[in-house]
């Protein structure tokens, strides 16, 4: 039942993004003069079609994964009155730069119901050690925070995204500050210790202490804990949330006993001992606030912006983790996965009521949303950005690309695409295993 509900849900928000990101093309191609054959969503045989008096078929289709946007002799050599092909190339572009963008606007408008109702997490600082490094620079309680290290720092998230990405090490720490209406910044290397550590990053909130990841080579790792899994218990103490994990690792630190920890892995009981390793970790030496706020009306303005800024970081810089292996491809999730994450949100938040749950889920779209769009608005063949990269050059060459060849070229990408699209179910399917 729960997950017949996951997948319903999953459903809707897929069909969501992706009628927005079409309908993107679509407007924009109407308003260009572009003749529109069929507008779908979904994949796959039609399960319901009608035809208007424009000429336009509007199809929904079985597969519930992408879509389409038809246009008349967008994929030939056909420069007819109303084809795609035969108008001006920045008109195409406009048309398939809409998709993305109008991801980029639904990102916006949902962050604009979600920040209006709970608040945004400004990134002030909440605290400071006076024997810290940070102090001694000047940094105080109350600062709020606009840059971390080079970073837009406007919410706590994005000091959070960028401590996750390039993790402390010792190297210098520059930050950016308002205080009293005055900028500031300051310059300051953190302050280091040894210490035992496991190697983990885990939800810190009134959520399941859900492991979002193992670092490489790290004791958690070689005890054989996968990121996914849920902690329910350490050492005999019971465990249910990620706060109450927080408070029970500040209250115990690891030392050179070994740990026992049990976990819940899609529903089995998994039991692992863990020996902790010394390592020596960086201390920014000041805490930041993570907490929603409510704000008034230019404020949920100006932090929808900012959700939606933070929500493509976080997007780019996980596809540079990627690409530079800090992360490996078993942490990607593909479609199977992402069902699971929105099935476990939605269990999550359905004990606070239907106002929370709802707005939990949005939040979570306004994430997939400009997932969406930024990954289309990548220079890969098929997608949306690799038509684009093929336009620059035709501006650049002043010659367009004959349409076997670009036709080609995307077939290629597209069999990449789903080659890679088979792969993330599998693993997906190898992770909930």
């Amino acid at each position: 039942m729960q997950t017949a509900i996951s997948i319903i849900i999953a459903l809707i928000i897929f069909g969501i993004l992706v009628l927005i990101h079409e309908f993107g093309h679509f407007i924009v191609a109407k308003k260009n003069g572009v003749i529109v054959n069929e507008f779908s969503i979904g994949m796959g045989p039609r399960i319901f079609s009608r035809v208007a008096k424009s000429g336009t078929r509007y199809s929904l289709k079985i597969l519930p994964f992408g879509g389409s946007c038809a246009m008349l002799g967008e994929d030939e050599d056909n420069e007819e009155e109303g084809s795609f092909n035969s108008k001006s190339i920045w008109a195409r572009m406009a048309i398939v730069f809409a998709g993305p963008f109008f991801n980029f606007i639904l990102a916006f408008i949902l962050a604009l119901i979600v920040i209006g109702a709970t608040g945004a997490d400004i990134s002030y600082v909440t605290g400071v050690s006076e024997n810290s490094a940070a102090y001694k620079a000047g940094l105080r309680k109350g600062d709020r925070i606009t840059k971390y290290n080079g970073a837009h720092a406007v919410l706590g998230r994005e000091i959070y995204l960028e401590d996750y990405v390039n993790p402390l090490n010792g190297s210098e720490i520059t930050i950016s500050f308002v205080r009293d209406g005055e900028k500031k910044t300051i310059k300051y290397r953190p302050d280091t210790e040894k210490k035992y550590m496991v190697g983990m990053n885990y939800n810190a909130s009134d959520a399941e202490a859900k492991i979002t990841k193992v670092p490489e080579n790290s004791a958690m790792e070689k005890a054989g804990v996968q990121s996914g899994d849920i902690v329910t218990e350490i050492d005999g103490t019971k465990i249910s949330s990620g706060n109450q994990m927080s408070e029970y690792i500040t209250e115990h630190p690891f030392g050179e006993k070994k740990v026992n920890i049990t976990l819940n892995r899609n529903g089995r009981k998994i039991q692992v001992t863990v020996t902790p390793q010394v390592t020596e970790t960086a201390n920014s030496g000041f805490t930041y606030n993570l907490g929603r706020e409510k704000q008034s009306v230019g404020g949920v303005i100006k932090y929808s912006f900012t959700e939606v800024r933070y929500e493509i970081a976080t997007v780019l810089k996980s596809l540079k983790m990627l690409v530079t292996g800090k992360v490996s491809a078993n942490e990607v999730s593909g479609p199977v996965g992402i069902v699971d994450v929105i099935g476990d949100t939605y269990t999550t938040a359905r004990s606070e009521g239907v106002a929370i749950t709802i707005l939990t889920l949005m939040n979570l779209a306004i994430m997939l949303s400009a997932n969406l769009g930024v990954m289309n608005l990548l220079p890969i063949p098929a997608l949306d950005g690799g038509r684009l990269f093929l336009y620059l050059i035709e501006i650049i060459t002043r010659k367009k690309i004959p349409k076997d060849k670009e036709g080609m070229i995307h077939f290629i990408g597209f069999i990449l695409l789903m080659a890679l699209m088979i792969f993330l179910v599998f693993n997906d399917i190898r992770k909930l295993m």
